[in-house]
């Protein structure tokens, strides 16, 4: 059997996946694959660096160390520029690249432990690119480059955008790649049950939501017989039509998110165990 991690986008809840990562390696859960699509690209890479418990806890200390660095922070004069359009974007990804440096340097795909791959979304394609060699830092910068808030990355020609546009959550990826068994760590979003928006403000936001989770929940009701699947529980709720998805420059605590996706994976995992005796 292949196990692949499979990680999910979802910015600013990122550290979410770092929980989910000290319950499988406490419970002995070690990727054959791992493959991530925006901040969940980093998060993955890291993991397939270091697939060790070591290597997690020094995940941890870079979500709680630089979350004060991740806040997007931007000048009044910045914003006015980009609104009146001297830019297509609001912020500079510095912090983003800063963090994934930290943690990974001028590693190579090859460098990595575990094979990884990472997705983003071509903008003169208009369709998805895995990367799996080069820089890694380079494809990660491409596969978390939100649009409107962040700068398109250029490799090689080509431009692109972050990878949640096109494959959000590439549960298909790793089972094309041979996995059998897949844990998915997701941020949360797919748990909340999606409602019709009451308020003008939560159209676009539930309308984002039905894009960003429809290939993940089409191809997981389609599931091959042979492949099996768990989606982690992130331990944490959030509401799919609030305001505060747009609140890129607040991040939540991230040692309340890693250890509340902790206790709640680690109780699944033992409901797992227990099954299975």
């Amino acid at each position: 059997m292949s196990r692949a991690f499979v990680f999910g986008g979802g910015g600013k809840w990122g550290a979410v996946q770092v929980g989910m990562l000290h319950a499988l390696f406490a419970h002995g859960l070690r990727p054959d694959l791992v493959v991530g699509c925006s901040i969940g690209s980093v998060n993955g890479a890291c993991v397939a660096a270091d697939p060790t418990s070591a290597g997690v806890d020094r995940l941890e200390r870079l979500w709680v160390e630089q979350a004060a660095a991740l806040e997007i922070r931007a000048r009044l004069r910045d914003r006015i520029r980009s609104f009146v359009g001297r830019r297509p974007y609001l912020y500079e990804p510095e912090a983003i690249r800063a963090m994934a440096v930290s943690a990974l340097g001028d590693r190579r795909f090859g460098d990595l432990l575990v094979p990884f791959q990472c997705v983003a979304a071509s903008i003169e394609g208009a369709t998805e690119r895995w990367f799996d060699d080069g820089l890694v830092v380079d494809a990660l910068m491409a596969s978390s480059a939100i649009p409107g808030l962040f700068p398109a990355v250029e490799i090689g020609g080509e431009h692109f955008y972050d990878g949640g546009l096109v494959n959000s959550i590439p549960l298909d990826r790793a089972v094309a790649l041979g996995a059998t068994e897949v844990f998915v760590l997701q941020v949360g979003r797919v748990e909340q049950a999606l409602t019709p928006p009451r308020r003008l403000y939560e159209a676009p936001l539930v309308a984002f939501e039905i894009a960003r989770r429809h290939r993940f929940a089409t191809f997981l009701a389609g599931l091959p017989e042979h492949v099996v699947v768990h989606v982690l529980p992130s331990g944490h709720q959030l509401a799919m039509d609030d305001r505060r998805q747009l609140a890129w420059r607040r991040l939540d605590d991230p040692r309340v998110l890693i250890d509340g996706a902790r206790e709640a994976t680690a109780e699944y995992l033992a409901r797992l165990e227990a099954d299975d005796r």
